[in-house]
């Protein structure tokens, strides 16, 4: 596949397709990658590293369509080939595009990847590497604006129904989700349901759902909800707040691939509070529509009780409304109501039951690893 991924300062997406291009190769394939911010970097020898996005816009698109023009001519052969770029920059400039269309149909890209990241960990990362002064909603609002950019691009190019949304993963990196949807497109795509906030005091609980999602993360191509959740924050920022608290630590992994604690002002976090619901809310139903099935984990709480939230049962009737194939591992004892049965394709006890019927109608690859 032809790809072109995109994502917002902040991201590191060299240090994460680098990871991605070294699980490709151990897996015996060839990606070649492309970085245009290195590129530009190159032809514009006089640019201190970090300040390129403040030079005049004249000269920042020449250096652009130059680094471009040069990427097309040596790809043009190639089979497996990612380009490393940026829909849109919210910069000392104000908004402003990061490609040309004429370029883009000369690339002849067939696959349009977003990634995204939890918006703290772009904040620090940022303000690490450069003097922004961008507050944590400009950082939320330049997500949307990535986001639309790139699904508009791909939508021109012929591409719509090969543009995905990416998450980077908050504690590891989702380098072979990547690699697969750029070398095994035909992999099946899942969606993991599963409760998240009702049950973070949980760890019996927590460790259930984590297990699932790992084993899916083996035979599928996941779009983990958890891997962006920033509700979290919120969780946080709001409990500060109570205690008269102005800043709350998070983490972030860093380009090295070590981890950094930092501090987060409470009123930023506060002051975004609507957009981190509303984002969740849109994001997560995107994720379902870009996949082919939804798996939902409903595990038994303590006290007996499935532990099905509003969320979970939101998500399985959003992916039965768009025609997915909706599958539950429905693990308490007690037995699954009409609202769950009447709309799953399968319900099953286990998860080692769905993935074995999952097996048998041939829709996962017969051995786990990168590409099966």
């Amino acid at each position: 596949m032809r790809a072109v991924l995109t994502g917002q300062v902040g991201i590191d997406k060299k240090q994460y397709l680098e990871a991605v291009a070294e699980v490709t190769t151990e897996a015996g394939e060839s990606l070649e990658l492309y970085h245009v911010g290195d590129r530009m970097y190159a032809e514009a020898p006089d640019v201190r590293p970090g300040a390129i996005l403040d030079l005049p816009l004249g000269r920042l698109h020449t250096l652009r369509r130059s680094v471009f023009k040069d990427i097309i001519t040596e790809s043009a052969n190639k089979k497996n080939m990612l380009v490393n770029t940026h829909a849109t920059f919210r910069w000392r400039h104000g908004l402003f595009r990061a490609f040309d269309f004429d370029q883009m149909e000369k690339l002849k890209a067939d696959l349009f990847i977003c990634l995204v990241d939890n918006a703290e960990a772009t904040w620090h990362r940022l303000h690490a590497e450069h003097t922004l002064d961008a507050t944590l909603k400009d950082i939320m609002v330049w997500r949307e604006e990535e986001i639309m950019a790139t699904e508009l691009l791909a939508q021109a190019m012929g591409c719509g129904n090969q543009f995905y949304v990416l998450s980077r993963g908050r504690d590891a990196l989702t380098d072979q989700t990547c690699a697969r949807l750029v070398l095994r497109p035909d992999m099946k795509k899942v969606y993991p349901s599963f409760p998240m906030s009702h049950v973070v005091d949980m760890p019996d609980v927590l460790a259930e759902i984590n297990e699932f999602r790992a084993e899916l993360a083996k035979h599928f191509i996941t779009f983990d909800p958890g891997d962006v959740d920033e509700k979290l924050m919120l969780d946080s920022a709001l409990d500060a707040m109570a205690n008269g608290k102005d800043f709350i630590d998070s983490r972030a992994l860093m380009a090295d691939g070590t981890e950094e604690t930092f501090r987060l002002p409470v009123k930023q976090v506060l002051d975004c509070a609507g957009d981190i619901d509303g984002q969740i809310y849109a994001r997560d139903f995107m994720l379902i529509d870009q996949s082919d099935m939804i798996i939902s984990l409903v595990p038994e709480l303590e006290n007996g009780t499935p532990g099905l939230s509003s969320g979970v049962e939101r998500e399985l009737q959003h992916a039965f409304e768009g025609a997915k194939q909706v599958y539950v591992v429905w693990k308490p004892k007690k037995n699954p109501s009409p609202f769950i049965t009447e709309t799953a394709t399968k319900v099953f006890k286990s998860t080692e039951e769905a993935l074995k019927y999952f097996t048998d109608e041939g829709m996962l690859a017969p051995k786990t690893g990168l590409f099966g």
